[in-house]
């Protein structure tokens, strides 16, 4: 390849290895990490509650707790986001509910959904352990969630839960850009559209996270 000079099939093919079998070149260190548990409440999770119940969520509970119990385990500290009524609801984006994926046109009442915001008993966190009550997709978002990982000594977020190509992704967006380093669990995230679950892991495995799965996750640590 000729310095300074490339093909438009050259660029395309870097970019597609890239997308396809780029690896984060950093170190995990498990003393620097902190598993962070993103929105896995029953809205999510719950069978046929909610218009907004991902499958895929359910399913993969059993594997998720296995990642958070072998954190615990470890002495690594396990956060969880979660989406609440707060600040009567006047601390969200505002043109959240002109978005098609709010489904305005079913008939349905949502008066009581996300409101309590809490975590799937399966999954229930303990007393101990941190939960954030986010407004939007990215957990950084209007959270102390930031300061509470640079007081825990953390430079490493671990993310596992749903949505993948909204809330999860979008948080390992944000803290890249905080400069944390981040690890993103390939099978411990999922869609409400399973097709769209390889498209973002792949653009964040070019330009954002180390994605791994749960067991080569729990290797690492």
């Amino acid at each position: 390849m000729t310095e300074g000079r490339y093909t438009e099939q050259q660029v395309l093919n870097l970019a597609k290895r890239a997308y396809e079998e780029g690896s984060a070149k950093f170190d995990i260190v498990p003393e620097k990490c902190a598993l962070l548990v993103i929105d896995m409440q029953d809205e999510f999770v719950k069978p046929h509650w909610t218009p907004d119940w991902v499958p895929e969520a359910t399913r993969q509970v059993p594997r998720i707790k296995r990642l958070i119990e072998h954190c615990r385990e470890r002495k690594l500290p396990v956060i969880f986001t979660v989406y609440s009524k707060t600040h009567d609801y006047l601390d969200r984006p505002k043109t959240g509910p002109s978005m098609p994926g709010r489904y305005s046109e079913l008939e349905i009442d949502r008066s009581s959904f996300f409101v309590e915001g809490r975590v799937w008993h399966e999954l229930a966190p303990r007393e101990d352990e941190i939960v954030i009550h986010k407004s939007s997709y990215g957990a950084f978002y209007d959270t102390p969630l930031e300061t509470i990982f640079k007081n825990l000594g953390k430079d490493t977020v671990i993310i596992c839960g749903t949505l993948t190509n909204y809330c999860c992704g979008t948080t390992a967006r944000q803290a890249y850009e905080r400069s944390f380093k981040v690890v993103f669990g390939s099978d411990v995230t999922s869609t409400d559209d399973p097709d769209m679950q390889e498209p973002e892991l792949k653009v964040l495995r070019k330009g954002f996270a180390r994605v791994l799965s749960a067991d080569e996750i729990i290797e690492m640590l």
